[in-house]
């Protein structure tokens, strides 16, 4: 029995979830975490929580700046001001690269990118995989 194209499902996609959810490998694909820093909200402390075993790789380059990060936790940045600035920062050359790269690799197998919010309502992860889907309409994005 031949097998054409049109019979092979992909099932490469880009999905979202919190970084402390337990990896599932068969679901998950490769993790990412895309946060600055595994630390607790003051920034220096490692969060316990927070391990090596729990994501596969960590692009830092897509965490929101620092003084962004400062500005919504610290300084009551409001959550519709946070989103207008972390997405003109992923207009950024550099940082658009890497959502470019990040695309090609959800293309070609699952990928999980990673943040510390429980919900995606209120998290970066979740405005990334939008940026994602908004520069290619064709990638799967489930978010978590």
């Amino acid at each position: 029995m031949q097998t054409g194209e049109a019979e092979f499902k992909h099932y490469a996609m880009l999905r979202t979830k919190c970084i402390k959810s337990q990896p599932q490998s068969s679901v998950d694909g490769r993790r990412i975490s895309i946060m600055s820093r595994h630390t607790l909200e003051d920034g220096a402390t490692p969060d316990p929580e927070i391990h090596d075993d729990l994501y596969d790789e960590w692009w830092p380059e897509l965490a929101p700046p620092a003084r962004l990060v400062g500005a919504y936790y610290k300084r009551g940045l409001s959550w519709r001001e946070f989103e207008q600035e972390y997405q003109n920062f992923l207009r950024r050359p550099e940082v658009a690269r890497k959502i470019t790269e990040l695309i090609d690799l959800a293309r070609n197998c699952t990928v999980t990118i990673l943040c510390v919010e429980d919900k995606p309502d209120q998290c970066h992860r979740r405005l990334l995989a939008e940026a994602c889907l908004e520069a290619a309409n064709d990638l799967e994005v489930v978010i978590q």
